[in-house]
């Protein structure tokens, strides 16, 4: 029976998985997953080795020859290109796989507390030290792929939360404090003489790119980082980063 991260972690993957392909194609494939007794033959065409910062173990992906082939085409056939070069279609199968170890990573950050940065992947034929291995069943408009995937024992355990410790009363009443909570889409200075110009229909430039995350306030204290979303008609901030103490410190300053 797969352990409690275990479960997580594949749904994490099939869900980032799923999230890639519709980013690319427009398309989100059904993405369902099931355990495997052992790991596939080695001799498949692609087997990439994810680790990641600041944690110990690895993340494991394999994918046949002909299961790379046809997510390959079906992501070059989306953006209306006729593309028959092997070599070309593993490079967006690829990408689609870096996207989703980066979402998976981000996943990770969330959970632990700490910024965890997909780093150091790409293609490996070194053993998988004791990986539970699993397989992403993914269908879409046309095609299909079997995307396997070993979760290395120590990545597992590093990913293990512990039940913490018992906390003070005067910590209990601090938690039904409320506090209130702001997001920031971006800052701008303007001179005063600018200010007094301002009128209905007025533009003033932000120093945010429109891809940046937003960024949510605690207190005055940037806290996390994230993407705006729409929840039942209201907007929202999915989160995707989780500030570390040192650099909330600094945002303070």
């Amino acid at each position: 029976m797969p352990s409690s991260v275990h479960t997580w972690l594949s749904g994490e993957l099939a869900t980032a998985v799923a999230a890639s392909f519709e980013g690319l194609t427009g398309d989100r494939p059904r993405v369902e997953t099931h355990e495997l007794a052992s790991e596939p033959p080695q001799g498949n065409a692609l087997r990439w080795c994810q680790k990641f910062s600041s944690i110990s173990g690895a993340l494991w992906i394999g994918c046949s020859d002909a299961d790379w082939h046809a997510a390959g085409l079906a992501l070059m056939q989306a953006v209306g290109v006729d593309e028959k070069d092997p070599a070309k279609l593993k490079a967006e199968f690829s990408e689609v796989l870096r996207q989703a170890l980066s979402a998976v990573a981000s996943a990770m950050s969330a959970r632990l507390g700490r910024e965890i940065l997909a780093a150091g992947g790409g293609e490996s034929d070194a053993p998988a030290a004791g990986a539970a291995w699993s397989a992403l069943a993914v269908t879409g408009n046309g095609w299909s792929a079997t995307v396997a995937f070993g979760i290395e024992s120590s990545l597992a355990a590093a990913l293990e939360i512990h039940p913490p410790e018992p906390k003070s009363k005067t910590y209990e009443l601090l938690l039904d404090v409320e506090l209130p909570v702001s997001i920031s889409f971006g800052r701008a200075q303007v001179p005063l003489k600018d200010v007094l110009k301002l009128t209905t229909g007025s533009v003033v430039d932000l120093n945010r790119d429109i891809s940046d995350p937003v960024e949510v306030i605690v207190n005055n204290c940037v806290i996390a980082r994230g993407e705006v979303v729409v929840v039942g008609g209201n907007f929202g901030v999915r989160i995707q980063q989780v500030i570390s103490r040192q650099d909330r410190i600094r945002t303070l300053k």
